[in-house]
């Protein structure tokens, strides 16, 4: 995901789920292929620990995206996540995914 415009549309029509380091936002039956986009505040730390956090996300959702056909997905980090291990970001993230695209 690219364009702000496609933020937008996923933060504000998507489902929302969160956990203690992130939140999901999921747009499902786009009917376009499935897009992933990442937002990582200056909250979250210096530059080199946001950059780490983001290719951190962007390697766990790689795992992901097999699993998740013509949806939209943004992924915003929350400042606990540049603590935390990648076996609570995995969790975590497993866990809001799964909530947001229950909720369908």
């Amino acid at each position: 995901m690219h364009e702000a415009a496609d933020f937008r549309h996923a933060v504000r029509r998507g489902r929302r789920a969160s956990s203690s380091t992130l939140v999901t936002h999921v747009v499902t039956g786009t009917g376009t292929p499935t897009s992933v986009g990442f937002v990582v505040s200056k909250a979250v730390g210096t530059a080199v620990v946001r950059n780490r956090v983001k290719r951190r996300l962007r390697h766990l959702m790689a795992d992901r995206l097999a699993t998740l056909e013509g949806v939209q997905v943004v992924v915003r980090a929350l400042p606990a996540s540049a603590q935390a291990t990648s076996d609570r970001l995995s969790a975590d993230l497993d866990r809001a995914l799964s909530k947001s695209l229950a909720t369908r």
